[in-house]
């Protein structure tokens, strides 16, 4: 059976989208697993073991409408799981004559585009975003539900690219290598370049080895927010490839980000992630929290929505520096213990 899992939006939506295919795979080993999602994707649903090809949706757009339902039609799928709702995407499945077409019944569109639907709200929903998803895996007979702690088994993200040796050499054995994301391309509410510079300089250079990432256009504002106040800092943004990102992530010890892709990507391969989050509905934990067996959050115990209409959130803000040291110095503790 060929199955196609849609997933058309952003990095972190992706990443806790993989267990899907995981979870597909252990109940059907032999069925052939195709990831429809955006170019910059690509390198991470390819890390994926249970992903068996690739459809570059932006490549797909770009042609002519009959072209796309010839293209779709011509894989031959049985099945296509619209986990991320694209109206473009459902009436091409459907023009396409895929014969199983799941979607919510939360979406219009989907009530004339699909022909199984699954009766349940994410907006209103105590679940997190990656339960949801395995939520529409029920028509192949996979009912869940999926606790937390069973997911991050469903990632296999294990085709990591080799590092390069100039930036394994980096990387030292006898410290703690911690990544600070501080930026989200405003996708999240950010804890603030000061914070991160804060807590930098509680965290003495001979036991800790701090890089920061971020996108090339990014490194501009870090570099002169945080890099010019923490010479120690190793700069990165810009300078890895998503795929490299990846690798770089399962070979360092722990992340520090807001609600972020490289969060996500580091908790799937059982790096220690701490994600920074603000209390406010939808965007808070209980959601979007990181899955990973080494993840975990700091968020103010608080019900708050003042937030809700700007760019910057005294809730996520409020978080003590302290109170993430703290968990990066246990995490050195960890690693000691290993040694």
């Amino acid at each position: 059976m060929k199955v196609i899992l849609s997933r058309t939006d952003n990095l972190g939506d992706v990443v806790l989208t993989l267990p899907m295919a995981g979870a597909l795979k252990a109940v059907h080993p032999d069925w052939e697993l195709f990831f429809l999602g955006k170019t910059y994707t690509k390198p991470l649903i390819s890390a994926c073991e249970a992903i068996d090809h690739f459809i570059n949706w932006d490549e797909l757009a770009a042609l002519a409408e009959p072209e796309q339902i010839r293209y779709l039609a011509d894989l031959g799928a049985d099945a296509i799981v619209h986990v991320f709702p694209d109206k473009r995407v459902a009436k091409l499945a459907k023009r396409a004559a895929v014969r199983q077409r799941i979607g919510t019944s939360h979406r219009l569109w989907h009530w004339w585009t699909c022909n199984r639907l699954l009766h349940f709200s994410r907006k209103r929903s105590e679940l997190h975003e990656s339960q949801l998803n395995l939520k529409l895996l029920r028509p192949f007979g996979i009912e869940g539900p999926f606790s937390l702690r069973q997911i991050p088994d469903f990632y296999r993200l294990t085709r990591h690219k080799p590092l390069s040796a100039q930036v394994a050499d980096l990387i030292d054995p006898h410290k703690l290598n911690l990544v600070f994301h501080p930026k989200s391309k405003g996708s999240a509410r950010e804890w603030g370049l000061s914070r991160f510079a804060e807590l930098a300089r509680r965290l003495p250079s001979e036991r800790f080895r701090i890089f920061v990432t971020g996108t090339a256009d990014e490194g501009a504002q870090v570099r002169e927010e945080l890099l010019e106040a923490c010479p120690d800092l190793i700069d990165m943004t810009g300078k890895m490839t998503l795929d490299e990102l990846l690798s770089f992530l399962a070979a360092c010890d722990g992340i520090v980000a807001a609600s972020t892709g490289p969060l996500h990507m580091a908790a799937a391969v059982g790096t220690h992630a701490l994600g920074l989050f603000a209390p406010i509905r939808p965007m808070h934990p209980g959601r979007w929290a990181p899955i990973g067996l080494a993840a975990e959050v700091l968020v103010e115990d608080k019900t708050c929505s003042d937030c809700r209409k700007q760019a910057t959130c005294a809730c996520i803000e409020a978080i003590e520096v302290a109170r993430v040291a703290a968990r990066i110095e246990q995490w050195e503790k960890h690693k000691k213990a290993k040694a």
